[in-house]
């Protein structure tokens, strides 16, 4: 089945006459023309062939970038060193930035990800994207403004870097693009990053972003209101704003020069508005008939960009009809030929290959405890904080009120002035920017802690760490990676302080993100070895942590009795990922637990011991990976298990520990007590629904005497 736009185009190119006088010559000349449209046509055969082989059923994917070539323009404007983040309608930019950097085959990297090759270079199969280390475009998945954040921590970083002497993959002056539609410019996630770009602007922080917001008009059937881009962003003050037509090649060349140099210049941002049209629909499962008229899709076609790069083309005197019709088939027929080469190329065969990049391996070291003072939770975390940023140049500590306040419970007091405001700083109150950031730090080869400075903040920001962040390596067969410590007071019990956007107890969202440590420490020792843990582990292997730090132990001293210190310990040490500890050796009941539970459970215990119920508490440490060894061990001690968690019973942490009990066969008792499916209220209502010493020490008499266990 023909498309229209292959029809029009060759209706269209056969019918144009050579004119007696050749145009006057533009800001680009012919030979720079010829190799555009040569990017142009790439990219229209690719969407052709992608129809093609998805009707044989030998292509996964036809979201194109028919109507959308013109952005060729703005690859032609860059440097092959500046880093791109781009949108599924990049395949002409994608091909021409390969022409500047020659040594690969672009067509057929796209064609190996649209059959879902094995061999396919940057994702191995595991995705259509456009990306490529050796040509510094980083690759994005489908999620439309996702990648804006992780942009403005691209450009944020190129500065930083320089002034704090540190390289990138990037050289000192490149500029960061990113390519988005219309529809996603509505997207709040995109509304957040460019608000926080010019933040940055205003307040004299050099930015070196270009956002190319490439506006078709329509979002898959919402239309974008006639004039809305460009009244939304048009006028901004700290956001430098330009306007090309992307179906004219030459405006678009033109006026994307223009807005490069200024952004490079200046080290601002900038906004170009590069006005396009969609072609052949949203993809080719898309029928455009039946939300959009005749005239419409009539309108599109005439402005086609390739109709109107032919047209100036044979205006120039660069090209004869004949010739346009030429080069368009001969990139159709090596199209056609990569096609049939790589439509049965082998697919990703098992589970295994396909988590290949999920399963980095971390160094394991031996535990080991720290020696000195004894402290609390919030002053070990500080200490091992202030100690890394002393041995790790490229360490950021940076979100809300971390660096002049210290934070809201004194965390991070002090680290400003010993590591000074380049390396330690506050940011907008914008938890998609604070990790944003992150992202971008992390690809420049630096080392960022982000604090989000609750666990409730963190549920409106989560896509930055599951969409972007964790599927990054999963995307590039590890190529990029985000190194980062993600840290996050959260749980409940604050006394005093209550509410639940200061008291969430929630972690679902975080546990099922594939290859996501997750740490979760409560003794001071542990918080400082597992910071440590964490640290190394995203710079040697890329990985991505969340350390949750219970805001409700931050500054325990206590353990049973006031005065007794049974809650401090020295800072330092080493603590393996994955590993849980073990307290005491009772050989009656294990309870399984972790942060605020172990404290409880600790508690429990002893009072346990009296009525003569021996038990050992297991502290999990680590919510992902789970210590499933280290669990099944002590589970078998003793034959009986308890789950003590402070988290919700449905979705909480629990679920998992009772999963991984009966996985492996345990065939003890086993029970468990969670806290509520409920949020936290303010007060000592609070208590009604979370978990409680109590409670842990009730169900554990009911479980040591074979009665109903739980709750």
């Amino acid at each position: 089945m023909s498309e229209p736009a292959d029809v029009h185009f060759l209706e269209t190119v056969a019918s144009l006459t050579p004119p007696a006088e050749p145009a006057p010559p533009g800001p680009v000349d012919d030979a720079r023309l010829l190799e555009l449209f040569d990017a142009q046509i790439g990219s229209r055969h690719l969407d052709l062939a992608a129809r093609r082989l998805r009707a044989r059923g030998r292509g996964y994917y036809t979201i194109g970038s028919a109507g959308h070539e013109g952005n060729a323009a703005v690859a032609a404007a860059l440097r092959p060193d500046d880093p791109a983040l781009l949108h599924y309608r990049s395949g002409a930019f994608f091909l021409e930035r390969a022409r500047q950097a020659p040594g690969g085959d672009p067509l057929r990297d796209v064609l190996l990800g649209l059959v879902a090759a094995a061999e396919e270079p940057i994702a191995g199969g595991r995705h259509k994207v456009f990306g490529s280390r050796r040509l510094h475009v980083i690759p994005q998945t489908s999620t439309i403004a996702s990648h804006l954040p992780r942009a403005l921590g691209v450009a944020f970083a190129i500065e930083r870097a320089a002034r704090l002497g540190l390289g990138t993959p990037w050289p000192s002056d490149a500029v960061a693009v990113c390519g988005f539609g219309d529809a996603s410019a509505n997207h709040s996630t995109a509304a957040g990053a460019i608000n926080a770009a010019v933040n940055c602007g205003y307040q004299g922080l050099p930015l070196p972003l270009l956002l190319v917001c490439e506006d078709n008009g329509i979002g898959i059937s919402v239309r974008t209101p006639p004039g809305w881009i460009q009244a939304a962003y048009g006028s901004r003050p700290g956001l430098a704003y330009f306007h090309a037509d992307g179906c004219d090649l030459a405006d678009a060349c033109a006026v994307s020069a223009a807005a490069v140099a200024w952004v490079r210049e200046r080290r601002r941002p900038a906004f170009l508005h590069l006005r396009t049209v969609r072609l052949m629909g949203h993809a080719g499962s898309d029928v455009e008939s039946s939300y959009r008229t005749p005239a419409e899709l009539a309108a599109d076609l005439e402005r086609d960009p390739l109709v109107r790069t032919a047209r100036l083309l044979v205006a120039r005197g660069a090209a004869t009809p004949g010739e346009v019709v030429d080069r368009y088939e001969a990139k159709r027929a090596e199209v056609t030929a990569l096609a049939a080469k790589v439509a049965d190329a082998p697919r990703l065969a098992s589970a295994a290959e396909v988590m290949a990049p999920l399963a980095v391996s971390s160094a394991a070291p031996d535990e080991t405890r720290g020696s000195g003072e004894p402290v609390t939770v919030a002053q070990a975390v500080n200490r091992t904080l202030g100690d890394l940023l002393d041995e790790r140049p490229g360490l950021l500590v940076f979100g809300e009120d971390v660096a002049r306040k210290g934070g809201v419970y004194g965390v991070t007091r002090g680290l400003l002035r010993r590591a000074g405001a380049a390396r330690v700083f506050d940011t907008i109150l914008d938890e998609q920017s604070v990790l944003g950031l992150a992202l971008g730090f992390g690809l420049a080869g630096m080392l960022p802690v982000p604090e989000i400075q609750y666990l409730a903040y963190l549920h409106n920001a989560a896509d930055q760490i599951r969409g972007e962040a964790a599927t990054l390596p999963f995307f590039s067969r590890g190529l990029y990676r985000n190194p980062m410590v993600v840290r996050v007071p959260g749980y409940a019990y604050q006394k005093g302080f209550g509410g639940h956007f200061h008291n969430d107890n929630a972690v679902a969202a975080l546990r099922d993100i594939p290859g996501l440590v997750i740490a979760s420490p409560a003794r001071p020792d542990d918080a400082a070895g597992m910071l440590r843990a964490c640290l190394d582990a995203a710079a040697d292997a890329g990985r991505v942590c969340v350390f949750l730090e219970p805001i409700a132990l931050y500054h325990v001293r206590d353990l049973h009795e006031e005065g007794d210190g049974g809650w401090l310990a020295p800072a330092g040490g080493t603590v393996p990922i994955g590993r849980a500890r073990t307290h005491g050796d009772g050989r009656d009941l294990t309870i399984a637990t972790f942060a605020n539970g172990l404290r409880m459970s600790l508690r429990a215990a002893r009072r346990l011991a009296r009525a003569g119920v021996r038990c050992r508490v297991l502290d999990l440490r680590w919510l992902a990976p789970l210590p499933v060894d280290d669990l099944l061990r002590e589970a078998r001690a003793t034959g009986a298990v308890l789950v003590a968690d402070e988290t919700r019973r449905t979705g909480g942490v629990s679920e998992a520990v009772l999963t991984a009990l009966a996985d492996a066969g345990f065939r003890g008792r086993a029970a468990r007590v969670a806290s509520a499916d409920s949020f936290v209220p303010l007060g000592d209502a609070a208590y009604h629904v979370l978990l409680s010493e109590s409670t842990i020490e009730d169900a554990a008499l009911r479980l040591v005497r074979g009665e109903a266990g739980g709750d």
